[in-house]
């Protein structure tokens, strides 16, 4: 019972899904009505019209297992369950347990017509993404619109879309304003409105009026294919447990082989009136009880379950590993500003030395060459006064800031260690401020200084009280002062807060934690968090604000940019390993119990394949609650 299932776009027809079914119906309706004809005894229905019978009842749904079992014994591998189904069954018949032969066969045939449903529900979850991609989108060309193939559609070209259109590629929107359902990225159901210039993702909804949004990506770059391909090379991603079942069934299935041959030919040596046809019922019916089906299915099935569940939350995680490794989180260190904090800052105060609007005109210009969101808040302060001011040299000192020539003159734009490194004197009663600010320099003398507030995530403290009642520490690392940080992590109730770090500092307070044996999750949003990313066991990216660089290291990515994911994801982590470990214990209990009572001669084929079967059963419905839970 164990296919491969790993490829998330495999679906079948309803036809296609009827078809399997036919042969299970007619084997079943063969099987009644021949255990009806033993039981009345009918005269016609006697050796070889029984057998026959049955015979035929046996290939509708057996034929399809015996070549699969051929086929694996010529690729080399024996000991697969399909040979284990196929002997158990023709040594039935060999005895002439003919209903009960059919019946073994019958019922694993049911039970990989459940597995199939189970697996398929459980890609659907997730395979619902590619249905968020349009079959063709409206371009404006020469004025006029045209319905293509987004794959057409080529960057800095118009395309427009109606109320309840699904957005076809990333763009920036060029209406003034618009609403948005963006819960196929996010898992959130609420509105999000946006305004002329800012970014809009394949995949979001136009909820109200007629829009236009000017291509920034092609169809195969944007943010959604990328989601994709994630959680498709996320089926790939084996756990350590998905990978130990699966060199256990190979050492498990020969031993069990051996095992039935010993329980048929051992006793003849020490057994008195050795009936041989006993003794290999007995070895048949071992062999049907211990197929690995229900492990070998179940726990692939239950991560694929964890995927699904993630996904809807608006969790992408990289591989069913890393749901593991949530399980195991120590401690979480966190970014401040984008993680915990959303990144929108905005001016409060300018204090200059020198003329104000020469100040936020030269500063402004140099700004405008970083993407950084506090370089943004001067930029939008400035009300675009410095478009005209030729800049050139610039260039980012990581963790200091940007310098660069505005004008003809050399400008810094940072924080008070970027005026140490050029040796540059300030009023030391600035480093007694405890807000954000950004000092200016301009031919190496200080210039004055821009103060700048963000605001927490509305579920941060929430998260980080979540992070607690889990037992997990938190602690978070930041570039601003220390003053910040510790304001911020004392109004959350983070237990460690680090500020003044520079990224290799970031590395080196996770490799100090790593060094104490700590399983860390490093939340992250920046590209100068991409390093850090990559160390911890599992690196999280915030993948709505969070830079490209950052997204493609993490292991697990929250596409909604709140920090309340974080909690969930550990949680969605421990729900999916208690259901996969509650099937190991299942199927490992009841078929060591039901292979001693075959052993000892207390069970028959009909209690074997019950067990078999039923177990596989419970085993992926319990897989399946994965789906349905709300985290």
């Amino acid at each position: 019972m164990a296919h491969d299932h790993s490829e998330i776009g495999h679906s079948h027809s309803h036809d296609n899904q009827w078809k399997a079914y036919l042969p299970v119906i007619g084997s079943f309706l063969l099987l009644i009505l021949g255990i009806g004809f033993e039981q009345s005894e009918m005269g016609f229905f006697k050796y070889p019209v029984d057998l026959i019978w049955y015979i035929v009842a046996y290939l509708l749904v057996g034929l399809k297992v015996n070549y699969q079992a051929l086929k694996e014994i010529r690729n080399g591998n024996i000991f697969s369950e399909f040979f284990l189904m196929s002997i158990a069954t023709i040594g039935a018949f060999f005895i002439g347990e003919y209903s009960e032969g059919v019946a073994v066969m019958l019922f694993y045939a049911v039970g990989e017509l459940f597995q199939d449903a189970a697996v398929q529900r459980a890609q659907r979850s997730i395979k619902a993404l590619l249905d968020i991609r349009p079959d063709t989108v409206t371009v404006i060309r020469n004025g006029e619109p045209v319905v293509v193939n987004p794959s057409e559609v080529t960057i800095g070209e118009i395309i427009q879309m109606k109320p309840g259109e699904k957005v076809a590629l990333d763009g920036e929107l060029i209406s003034q304003t618009a609403s948005f359902n963006t819960a196929a990225l996010t898992g959130e159901s609420k509105p999000d409105t946006k305004i002329k210039g800012e970014a809009v993702l394949a995949g979001m909804i136009n909820l109200q009026t007629l829009i236009d949004v000017k291509v920034t990506a092609l169809f195969r770059d944007s943010k959604l294919s990328r989601i994709l391909e994630m959680v498709q090379e996320a089926t790939a991603r084996k756990s350590k447990t998905q990978l130990f079942i699966s060199r256990f069934a190979k050492i498990y299935t020969p031993i069990v082989v051996f095992l039935a041959i010993a329980i048929v030919s051992l006793p003849y040596l020490f057994v008195e009136n050795y009936v041989f046809s006993d003794w290999l019922y007995r070895g048949l019916v071992f062999l049907v009880i211990s197929c690995p089906c229900a492990l070998v299915i179940s726990i692939p099935l239950g991560y694929f379950g964890g995927i699904g569940l993630a996904s809807r939350n608006g969790i992408l995680f990289k591989g069913s590993n890393y749901l593991d490794v949530m399980t195991k989180t120590d401690v979480v260190v966190m970014d401040k500003t984008g993680t915990l904090t959303k990144g929108i800052f905005e001016v409060q105060e300018v204090v200059s030395d020198i003329d104000q609007k020469e100040l936020l005109l030269l500063t402004a210009a140099l700004e405008s060459k970083s993407t950084h969101p506090i370089a943004n808040a001067i930029v939008r302060y400035s009300g675009g006064s410095y478009k005209n001011a030729a800049v050139s040299e610039v260039e980012e000192i990581a963790g200091h800031g940007l310098e660069g020539i505005v004008e003809g003159k050399k400008v810094l734009a940072g924080n008070l260690k970027l005026l140490k490194k050029y040796n540059v004197t300030y009023d030391k009663a600035i480093e007694a401020r405890v807000e954000t600010i950004v000092v200016v320099a301009i031919d190496e003398v200080y210039a004055g200084y821009f103060v700048i507030a963000d605001e927490l995530k509305e579920d941060a403290k929430e998260a980080i009280s979540s992070l607690h009642a889990l037992n997990v520490q938190t602690v978070m690392l930041s570039g601003d002062k220390q003053s910040i940080v510790d304001k911020v992590a004392k109004e959350l109730g983070i237990d460690t807060a680090f500020g003044n770090l520079l990224p290799e500092n970031k590395v080196e307070k996770v490799q100090e934690l790593k060094n104490q044996g700590k399983t860390i999750v490093f939340v992250g949003d920046g590209v100068n968090d991409a390093p850090v990313v990559a160390l911890a066991d599992a690196g999280m990216a915030m993948g709505g604000l969070g830079s490209d660089a950052t997204i493609e290291t993490a292991d697990v990515v929250i596409q909604n940019d709140q920090p309340g994911k974080i909690p969930a994801s550990i949680k969605i982590g421990k729900v999916t390993r208690r259901i996969v470990m509650q099937n190991i214990s299942l199927a490992f209990g009841v078929k060591v119990f039901v292979l001693i009572l075959g052993a000892g001669g207390l069970a028959t084929l009909w209690e074997a394949v019950f067990a078999d079967v039923g177990v596989a059963l419970l085993a992926i419905l319990n897989a399946v609650r994965i789906q349905r839970m709300k985290i």
